[in-house]
């Protein structure tokens, strides 16, 4: 899979995406991210990328040119039509920005499955409308607050993405027992020692008995949500048997 950030500040994002899980991807080839730096598409001799709004305002917003140009030079490389269009389908082109749909594991899942996505990150004021409207395929936010930029929210994406791609985790296991996969968050963890300050590991997950350890993982689960976040089950009716499904002994 390969991910294209467009941004003003590349080595901000880069330096985070080079870490741990996602920096051990790259390095294997099982992901390429790239963090694109849009001032180097402007025209301007000093770089320039933001100007005044029209109608007045506070602050600055994103011009269309160096945006729209960075854009072109990364789908060309990427061998789409001038169109953002390869075998009949358009690349798809995520604008960071709090009125976009909030960003979970559904919208991880299927941003995984795509080959290539470009991720733009707005700064300022924001961007140009009509770029949005030109290249911009979705807008995604990762929560109601404003961010100084979309760098650290292009990182967040990133990170969750990758993470499903295939080889990435160590144990391809590992992301269906995560919170959020089955919309249950997930169950309590434990490591040794068994004991510890005299507050015991569970017996049951000391047993060895599999299905013992699977039933109580899933009645901690709905446990643990049912806690700290209800709203999750109301969309759980007649699910309760698709957790297990997806477990291998």
């Amino acid at each position: 899979m390969n991910i294209e950030i467009m941004t003003l500040f590349p080595d901000m994002v880069m330096n985070g995406i080079n870490t741990s899980i996602t920096g051990r991807a790259i390095k294997n080839g099982l992901i390429s991210v790239n963090a694109t730096n849009i001032r180097d598409f402007s025209l301007s001799k000093h770089g320039q990328v933001d100007d005044y709004p029209y109608g007045g305002g506070a602050g600055m917003v994103m011009m269309p040119e160096p945006i729209d140009r960075c854009y072109h030079d990364i789908i060309k490389r990427l061998g789409y039509d001038k169109d953002g269009y390869k075998n009949g389908k358009r690349i798809r082109c995520i604008y960071m920005s709090p009125q976009g749909r909030t960003f979970n594991q559904g919208i991880a899942k299927e941003l995984s499955e795509e080959e290539d996505i470009i991720i733009l990150c707005g700064h300022y004021e924001g961007v140009d409308q009509r770029i949005l409207d030109m290249i911009v395929t979705d807008e995604i936010s990762i929560g109601d607050y404003v961010l100084t930029g979309g760098e650290l929210a292009a990182m967040v994406i990133t990170d969750a993405v990758s993470r499903l791609v295939p080889g990435v985790l160590n144990n391809d296991d590992s992301a269906v027992y995560e919170s959020f996969h089955s919309g249950l968050l997930e169950y309590p963890q434990y490591t040794r020692p068994a004991e510890y300050k005299g507050v015991k590991v569970p017996d049951v997950i000391l047993s060895g008995d599999h299905k013992k350890v699977l039933e109580w993982r899933h009645e901690e689960s709905l446990k643990n949500t049912r806690l700290k976040r209800p709203d999750l089950l109301e969309s759980r009716e007649g699910e309760d048997n698709a957790w297990e499904g997806s477990i291998k002994y």
